[in-house]
């Protein structure tokens, strides 16, 4: 079960009293404001059921099979029902990225120990996304705005606090760690999805693909690639070859980011 947003937003008589704009309506349904408009009987349907009867339909069937009609056959209730709640299905995959991916962990550090905080947090991340295989298939229109997007935000910033580094460049970093996770996970759960049915673990398709390419390349017109396929890399794989992949990409990142650090020291 996906936990509910968290309590960091301001309520909304707090918001209105800094602005008398109005909280435009995707944000205050990304948030969970009370809607102090309506008046009566508690509605039998709102934005809660909705995005976690999305967020269940994907983790059973994935995300190709959550549309509003869809959706709103799950719940019993029309589609046009579920446009109170939800504007378009654009909205419900933000609603449903942010509900699924949850309230950020906690990875406090001491002060110098970026790394290990950073570190923690893409791990932490990388787990979300494996527990939810579509959440990387999302579309991404636009920065952070929900509850739990931004406290992972404000999480992996956390790392970065005693640093000399401004803020473009903080964000500049931890858009390029989201960056790797989400690629690393997307891309080892289509090579898990293309293995299907050929009963290989990835390290035996490794090997069959090193020994088939070996056989190909010529090495007077691809020296590099043939001597490559002809290295036991591809003859003796690591037993996880996606995680290995994955923390080396994590740890040359976070060498550029110690090199940032010191430049600025």
């Amino acid at each position: 079960m996906c936990p509910q947003p968290t309590d960091a937003a301001r309520t909304q008589e707090e918001v209105s009293a800094m602005t008398d704009e109005p909280v435009p309506a995707d944000l205050s349904r990304l948030w969970r404001l009370p809607d102090r408009a309506r008046l009566g009987r508690p509605a039998e349907l709102d934005v809660e059921r909705v995005v976690r009867a999305a967020v269940e339909l994907a983790d059973r069937r994935g995300i190709g099979a959550v549309t509003l009609a869809e959706v709103a056959s799950t719940l019993g209730f029309t589609k046009m029902a579920l446009y109170r709640h939800v504007g378009s299905k654009n909205e419900l995959f933000e609603l449903m990225s942010d509900l699924a991916l949850g309230p950020a962990p906690g990875i406090d550090t001491e002060p110098g120990q970026w790394r290990t905080g950073l570190r923690r947090w893409a791990h932490a991340l990388r787990a979300e996304f494996l527990a939810h295989p579509w959440l990387p298939q999302l579309p991404i229109s636009g920065p952070p705005r929900g509850p739990h997007s931004i406290g992972w935000l404000d999480a992996a910033l956390r790392a970065l606090a005693a640093t000399e580094l401004d803020w473009a460049t903080k964000v500049g970093i931890v858009m390029l760690v989201d960056m790797h996770v989400r690629q690393s996970s997307l891309l080892t759960q289509q090579l898990t999805d293309a293995r299907q049915g050929t009963g290989l673990d990835e390290a035996a398709v490794n090997q069959n693909y090193g020994a088939a390419l070996a056989r190909l390349v010529d090495p007077h017109t691809l020296p590099q690639a043939a001597e490559l396929f002809a290295s036991p890399l591809f003859q003796s794989p690591p037993d996880d070859p996606a995680d290995g992949d994955f923390v080396f990409g994590l740890e040359l990142i976070l060498n550029g980011v110690a090199a940032e650090i010191e430049s600025k020291a």
